[in-house]
């Protein structure tokens, strides 16, 4: 492969015995080694990458996730500092958006990707505020957990609540929420599980409460509360500013906003699910 005259080896599918090199990646660009979440999308989605021509691991990476026929992620697009500037950012998007084919793929962008994934056709289609803090809690709804830890047995409803509320299928990486979350919480009503959340720790510094998925704003703020008293340490939400009731609450809670993203979609992005009910993403590596 060449990108700006320089050659690169070719793009090839990445693996779980390629972890410590996609850590050593991330730590590389100063992101934090992400050990958890890169396992999960080692084993769980299609990742790729390209290694170093200097023999020093990878040059680049990116990981397409799948939800169904029709819709995907981008996430974790990672270029070697060495290798900055030279194609290599677009070559791999340009290889994870023809493997995509005809899905439309999805993406969180920094302002520094955005200008790349604009001329590559991706249109902004909501805007992210990630709010990061120590949770204050509150006496307004007593000590008494609304939710409660989820068992194996509670497993379908999970995935019944998410699948409705998404849209799409996300199983293959739901089921792997177990084995890499702190905490797992459902919410019941006389149907069943009616909403869940997850709390999981993807660095030593931060808990990520995320997915967030229940049938109102009020059931919402009992799962992160419920959640983010069991955390050893500051928790981030993901959240719409554009969207009311949260945020605001968030911000009194604690939580400030540290980091501004935008939501950005290749291809037709229709209307699905009830999507009311997603209040926060699995990850912004999982759109």
């Amino acid at each position: 492969m060449v990108t700006d005259g320089a050659p690169f080896p070719p793009v090839r599918p990445l693996g779980p015995g390629d972890l410590k090199a996609c850590i050593a990646l991330s730590v590389d660009r100063g992101w934090s080694p992400e050990k958890a979440k890169w396992s999960l999308l080692l084993a769980a989605a299609e990742p790729f990458g390209v290694d170093a021509p200097d023999g020093r691991g990878l040059a680049g990476a990116v990981v397409l996730t799948r939800w169904g026929p029709d819709l995907a992620s981008a996430g974790m697009m990672l270029v070697a500092a060495r290798y900055g500037r030279r194609g290599l950012g677009r070559a791999l998007m340009e290889h994870l958006l023809a493997v995509a084919g005809d899905a439309t793929v999805t993406l969180f962008a920094t302002d520094m990707g955005r200008p790349l994934y604009e001329k590559l056709g991706f249109q902004p289609v909501r805007r992210n505020v990630c709010f990061v803090g120590r949770f204050q809690d509150s006496d307004d709804n007593g000590k008494k957990p609304v939710s409660r830890l989820a068992t194996e047995e509670d497993l379908a409803g999970i995935l019944d609540v998410d699948k409705a509320a998404f849209g799409a299928d996300r199983s293959h990486i739901l089921r792997w929420l177990p084995s890499v979350a702190e905490q797992v919480r459902v919410v019941e009503d006389d149907a069943g599980v009616a909403g869940y959340a997850a709390a999981w720790r993807p660095h030593v510094t931060t808990t990520v409460l995320g997915p967030i998925v229940a049938p109102s704003a009020d059931v919402a703020k009992r799962l992160i509360t419920d959640l983010a008293r069991r955390a050893h340490t500051p928790v981030r939400l993901d959240l719409d500013p554009d969207r009311p009731g949260l945020p605001g609450w968030a911000y009194v809670r604690g939580l400030e906003p540290v980091s501004r993203t935008v939501v950005m979609a290749h291809g037709d992005l229709p209307s699905r699910g009830t999507p009311e009910r997603l209040f926060t993403p699995i990850s912004v590596a999982l759109a």
